[in-house]
């Protein structure tokens, strides 16, 4: 029997179908023979009582999150994610790198610093990567700080401003669609896969619609999504690692692209679980080392 620890932080539960997923967790832990607790900041006394620790807070180096990682490294313990992939994720620029030197199909992709954001460069990369470009600061997470520019003005701005949170931009190539699909990988392996449709009029997951909707996620049976989507959502993960992945991708025409890599993607009870309910086992399996 191995003991697990799910971290998580009281403020980092933020609906009903997230608590309903860490039940899952427990749930499956328990039905396979395994002790599965809550460990909240208070209590990292205690970590080093457990086996593995899945991490289900907001990970960034600066987070309690990153410490506990790197803690139950140290101890030798089995740990979702794993520090490296906090590190690599959080930096969008060092992510996006990653998946360049490995040749993860993407958005034409640029690095700008403070002395590169001007006008002299918008106009260049509006005319090699068209019009809109999409602006990203490193450092950011459910869409925040991702923004889209159609004039030079608008670009200079943006990018001035996300600047004041960073050293280095990311500029992309916008590719228009009503949807993204979500990728969800563990070890090399395939765990769920999900259509997350837009609200009406909108272009980004976190935004609502005018009337106030919010996106729709649609689960897809893995063994009926496009084998050439899971092939490019596992070589976008291996690049990054070996940990949990949330992989983003854009489907255009016949061809897939890599919009981001996730660490500590979603997991929410009706949302990425629909079609894969054995994602619960599965990782629960991989904490415990069955």
């Amino acid at each position: 029997m191995a003991k697990i620890a799910i971290f998580t932080e009281r403020h980092n539960i933020r609906s009903s179908i997230e608590l309903t997923a860490l039940t899952n967790f427990r749930l499956a832990a328990f039905e396979l023979g395994h002790q599965l607790d809550f460990l909240f900041k208070g209590e990292l006394k205690y970590l080093g009582n457990y086996d593995a620790v899945f991490i289900r807070a907001l990970t960034d180096p600066l987070n309690t999150a990153y410490v506990v990682a790197r803690l139950a490294e140290l101890k030798g313990m089995r740990v979702i994610d794993s520090s490296e992939s906090i590190r690599i994720c959080c930096d969008k620029v060092n992510m996006y790198r990653r998946l360049m030197a490995h040749r993860v199909p993407m958005p034409d992709t640029s690095f700008l610093d403070s002395k590169e954001v001007n006008e002299e460069n918008a106009r260049e990369l509006f005319e090699a990567m068209g019009m809109p470009l999409v602006l990203k600061a490193p450092n950011s997470s459910f869409s925040a700080y991702v923004e889209k520019a159609s004039t030079v003005e608008e670009f200079v701005r943006i990018g001035k401003r996300f600047l004041r949170r960073a050293d280095r931009i990311v500029v992309q190539q916008y590719m228009p669609s009503d949807f993204d699909w979500r990728v969800i990988t563990l070890a090399g392996q395939v765990l769920a896969v999900v259509k997350y449709l837009f609200a009406q009029d909108k272009w980004k997951l976190m935004e609502r619609s005018n009337n106030g909707d919010w996106a729709r996620t649609i689960g897809i049976a893995k063994d009926a999504a496009d084998p050439k989507l899971l092939k490019v959502a596992l070589k976008a993960a291996k690049a990054v690692g070996s940990s949990l992945y949330g992989i983003d991708i854009k489907e255009v025409g016949s061809e897939y692209y890599v919009i981001e890599v996730n660490d500590n993607p979603n997991i929410d009870a009706g949302n990425e679980d629909q079609a894969n309910p054995e994602i619960y086992h599965h990782i629960i399996q991989h904490l415990a080392g069955d």
